[in-house]
């Protein structure tokens, strides 16, 4: 059976789909060009990111496709129902990048708690001429322990989030719709650990005691953070979106940002990928990068092998 992993695979996901007898094919195929290419290639599996997009008009010309694999967690860019409806298997990663994700939003919030985003840019420009005024500009930082983080969507990779909180010293708030509670395991290097059991939140109070918020939901039909929810956080509160663009209203932001209300934000996803818009690239208090949540070696390591299981069980 013909693998066509499109948006790329670890080797050591190749190796274990190769091992179980599948040809993997890890060539990039234009969007425009992938029906003609998965039929003249008679591919069974595809494997993609968020860039490659499987609708319904993929699904219908490609009568080969037994299998659709999304390298991550979301599927938004998979037409899932329409899918499994035609008997097609369709498989995601949904623990593999959460450590990932959990690190870079602290990432943005302990770079923006210490201005590392704006320092970083005026240092190699000015540090020699005008460290003092600098060092005065930049000396008023703020600690994480003792402060308040709300985690709107406390799935797998929020809980994750919890973890780190806990560990820095934070005050944990979580809202899901779905889960009323988690247990959150903390092991430590020594082999020990410890359980806490954190039960979930309505969004009204995690936004009102917040002192800064993370944003953890699936893909949405609307915004779920716009002025109104922005008008009922804390004053200075700061807003990280790793998750998905569109469920954080970016204008509105923007204003926040402008008027003091919001005084930082780190974002990692935009509505308008991949052109982020300017008025978001050039805004100095926003910590930005381009949608690199499960961007690490370890991440991919696991989401390859991840992937590899679940075909190899579900085609092997």
């Amino acid at each position: 059976m013909k693998v066509l992993a499109n948006d790329g695979i670890s080797k050591s996901g190749i190796d274990a789909l190769e091992k179980g007898g599948f040809e993997v094919i890890s060539v990039k195929v234009a969007q425009s060009q992938l029906e003609n290419y998965i039929n003249q290639h008679n591919i069974d599996a595809i494997i993609v990111r968020s860039a490659t997009q499987v609708r319904q008009e993929l699904i219908e010309a490609c009568p080969s496709i037994k299998l659709i694999g999304r390298a991550g967690v979301g599927l938004d860019n998979i037409d899932v129902a329409y899918a499994e409806d035609n008997g097609l298997h369709v498989i995601n990663t949904p623990e593999a990048s959460s450590s990932s994700v959990a690190e870079l939003v602290f990432a943005h919030l302990l770079g923006s708690v210490r201005f590392l985003h704006s320092s970083n840019r005026e240092m190699p420009l000015e540090g020699d001429t005008r460290f003092k005024e600098l060092k005065k500009a930049y000396a008023r930082g703020t600690e994480l322990r003792g402060k308040t983080i709300g985690i709107l969507g406390f799935g797998k990779i929020g809980q994750e989030v919890a973890k780190i909180a806990i560990g820095l010293g934070m005050k944990v708030l979580a809202t899901d719709n779905e889960i009323p509670s988690a247990p959150i395991t903390l092991e430590f290097f020594n082999g020990q650990k410890i359980t806490f059991t954190i039960a979930t939140v309505d969004k009204e109070e995690l936004l009102k005691e917040s002192d800064f918020i993370t944003l953890h939901t699936p893909a949405q039909d609307d915004y779920i953070i716009t002025a109104s929810e922005i008008e009922r956080m804390k004053d200075g509160v700061g807003i990280i979106n790793t998750s998905r663009g569109g469920i954080l209203h970016e204008v509105d932001l923007v204003k926040a940002l402008e008027n003091g209300k919001v005084q930082f934000a780190g974002l990692d996803v935009y509505e308008t990928e991949p052109t982020p818009a300017v008025q978001l690239l050039m805004n100095p208090e926003i910590s930005l990068t381009p949608h690199i949540g499960a961007g690490t070696n370890e991440a991919q390591e696991r989401i390859g092998i991840e992937l590899a299981n679940q075909i190899i069980e579900l085609l092997g």
